[in-house]
């Protein structure tokens, strides 16, 4: 699998939230300074402060993106063979111990929760990094070892079926 690929949809789609957090920050800093008239705000100010509080959020979901985008930009994933510890870079796939359904990771310094696309559309990949409690979990485990993760709660046990 070719992981400059992945490294490149993660990239877009942090673009993406960047350019739509800028606009989304822009539209509320606006509303804030002419969205009501000076007689509205005198009898609400709270509409204007609630604008300004979500154009303050807006940027900094949008320094968070482009922060990590700087951090991606940097990033070159290297190959795994099938036994070697996992690290940042590498496909990771898990098996459920009760159901029998796998899930596949990409280990990413950034991104978390992003969901990627495999190559030629082949299935998708959940982008997890090593802070995260599944990141955690895999990080210098091999292929055939059992892992805890608790997710939502629950704790779930997984095999490492594949490292790449």
């Amino acid at each position: 699998m070719d992981k400059r690929q992945l490294v490149e949809q993660l990239s877009e789609q942090l673009r993406s939230t960047a350019k739509v957090a800028a606009e989304a920050k822009e539209s509320a800093a606006h509303e804030a300074r002419f969205g009501a008239t000076p007689a509205e705000k005198r009898m609400d100010a709270r509409v204007a402060l609630e604008y300004a509080n979500l154009a303050q959020a807006q940027g900094r979901r949008e320094r968070r993106a482009l922060g990590e985008l700087e951090v991606l930009a940097r990033f070159s994933p290297g190959r795994f063979s099938e036994q070697a510890p996992i690290a940042a870079g590498a496909i990771v796939e898990v098996e459920d111990e009760e159901s029998g359904q796998g899930r596949t990771f990409f280990l990413a310094p950034v991104g978390a929760g992003i969901t990627l696309t495999g190559p030629g559309g082949d299935g998708q990949l959940s982008v997890v990094t090593p802070a995260s409690p599944i990141g955690r979990a895999v990080l210098g485990r091999r292929v055939g070892d059992v892992i805890e993760v608790t997710v939502k709660d629950e704790t779930r046990e997984w095999t490492i079926t594949y490292v790449g």
